[in-house]
């Protein structure tokens, strides 16, 4: 839980514990709903971002980077600690291949989305870009048993209250960084940008990495 705890308490701390006021407090509900996160630890997450309750003070901070082939890295970070947290994010770059790069060096290549999961038995694509072109809706992929749908990030909440009152189920909103180009990667630097993807991951001051390679599914089957 200790990601969804951290997100909570800044959302908190940065927009106030009101999730009807608070979109960034809402969508750290959700996750934590999603987690099956105890209510008592959700209520002393947010305490603590706005002060009834004693705790740490975190500070948001994105490392950008390069990996195996050139792969380009962004890493979403929570910490307390930004001497600790900088100098051991540079290890798992540099023991993976890869290298921390100055700010600014990859973050162009992203763009930020929001992006909302419906379940395909909730509505058909013609349904939902009826309902969605007004509120904001951008581009809907298919995704197997899903529906992703695709925003602007300052309209993912308008785009799910359209949803809402049509009665149509997302079960997740949630924002992404989504590459403008990718890299393929096949072999040893397909194991290895891997490898340093879920070391970046684990990391416990870790909220989300993104990547722009492309590995092959045949390439990625004969990884796992």
């Amino acid at each position: 839980f200790t990601k969804v705890i951290k997100e909570l308490t800044v959302a908190a701390r940065m927009g106030g514990a009101d999730a009807d006021s608070n979109p960034r407090l809402r969508r750290a509900l959700d996750s934590a709903r999603a987690n099956n996160m105890p209510s008592d630890t959700v209520t002393r997450a947010i305490k603590r971002g706005t002060g009834e309750l004693e705790g740490v003070n975190y500070e948001e901070i994105i490392y950008e980077g390069y990996g195996p082939g050139g792969v380009a890295i962004l890493v979403d970070t929570l910490t307390d600690s930004k001497n600790r947290t900088v100098g051991e994010i540079r290890q798992i770059f540099t023991r993976h291949n890869g290298n921390m790069g100055e700010s600014g060096c990859v973050g162009w290549m992203f763009n930020k989305r929001g992006i909302l999961t419906v379940p395909k038995p909730k509505a058909t694509e013609d349904r939902l870009m009826e309902i969605g072109l007004d509120a904001g809706i951008e581009e809907i992929i298919d995704q197997g048993e899903n529906w992703e749908v695709q925003t602007a990030p300052d309209k993912i909440d308008v785009v799910k209250k359209a949803l809402a009152a049509a009665d149509i189920e997302v079960t997740e909103a949630k924002f992404e960084k989504i590459p403008q180009t990718t890299v393929r990667l096949e072999g040893r630097p397909a194991e290895t940008m891997l490898k340093l993807y879920e070391a970046l991951e684990e990391h416990d001051d870790v909220q989300a990495v993104w990547a722009n390679f492309d590995i092959p599914d045949d390439v990625m089957e004969g990884l796992e």
